[in-house]
């Protein structure tokens, strides 16, 4: 089993910055990929940055350009720098990762990220 737990979300003004967190244990040499997805109240999850397979990095068209994904593969972290933060990024952040032998999906408990003045 893999544990993910996210830390760094909370309140930030428009056009603010934070970065979230998401530090990997247990299992970690099972995981395939990892990344951000995030749910809004009455929208489906949606990816937001992942990396994959061939440690490449992807997008969401929304955060092109304001988000930035990277890793700490001795720490097992996976951060996701968020700048000139909008309303419409208010979500809850989850830190997804893949087992590469059983396909099977972890989740973190989701970190909540609020933009409004």
């Amino acid at each position: 089993q893999v544990q993910l737990v996210e830390s760094g979300g909370g309140l930030v003004q428009p056009g603010g910055s934070l970065r979230l967190s998401c530090a990997a244990s247990g299992n970690t040499f099972s995981i395939y990929v990892m990344g951000w997805y995030r749910q809004a109240p009455g929208k489906q999850r949606e990816m937001v940055a992942v990396f994959t397979s061939g440690g490449t990095t992807n997008y969401a068209d929304s955060v092109k350009g304001r988000f930035t994904i990277s890793r700490d593969n001795a720490k097992n972290t996976v951060f996701l720098q968020m700048n000139s933060l909008a309303p419409a990024d208010t979500a809850v952040y989850y830190c997804n990762a893949w087992n590469r032998y059983s396909l099977q999906a972890y989740w973190g408990q989701g970190t909540q990220v609020t933009v409004s003045s």
